[in-house]
This record gives structure tokens, C-alpha cells and sequence, in this order.
């Protein structure tokens, strides 16, 4: 899937995601868990504001961003309905 993603020059002008655009949706990027190159791309793996974790690829030849992969948020917030466990803590 090809998104739009904005992206911030660090000091030494490598470029971050900060937010990731799919359709009309926009989500910002709170965390970025890893990094990796590929001999033809660049991959980030991300925390959206929204829990859920993304893996976006960029060719930088094309100037395009992908979609790779996406899981929603594995253990939503809490509610008041959740039962503590014995630590006394709400579980998923």
C-alpha cells in the first residue's frame, strides 16, 4: 500500500517518520522501534498515536513509501471493566 509520510532531518540529515498519512487518515509517529537497511530500500518499524505498530519501507530512487506491514495495538488501554490480575494490575 503507498502512503504519504512526513519525516524530520536529524543533525546529522538522516531522515525520521513523523507522521504517516493513508488516505485521509493521518497518524503521528510517537516511537520509532527500529531501522534497517536493504540494498534497495530503507525500512522503519514505528508506534502510531493510534497503539498500532507499522513497518514502512521508503525507496529513496522513486521517492516512495510503503505500507509493509501493520498490528493493531495487541493489549488496548485498559477499562474499568478489566478484572485485576494478582499483581493487582487490569489484563488484557
Amino acid at each position: 500500500m503507498e502512503i504519504r509520510v512526513d519525516c524530520h532531518a536529524g543533525y546529522r540529515g538522516e531522515e525520521t517518520p513523523r507522521q504517516l498519512t493513508m488516505g485521509e487518515r493521518r497518524i503521528a509517529v510517537v516511537a520509532v522501534q527500529d531501522r534497517w537497511l536493504a540494498p534497495d530500500h530503507r525500512y522503519f518499524k514505528v508506534i502510531g498515536d493510534d497503539r498500532g505498530m507499522y513497518i514502512i519501507r521508503h525507496d529513496p530512487r522513486q521517492d516512495k513509501w510503503q505500507l509493509t506491514c501493520f498490528k493493531s495495538d495487541p493489549c488496548p488501554a485498559p477499562t474499568l471493566i478489566a478484572e485485576p490480575d494478582a499483581t493487582g494490575l487490569p489484563t488484557c
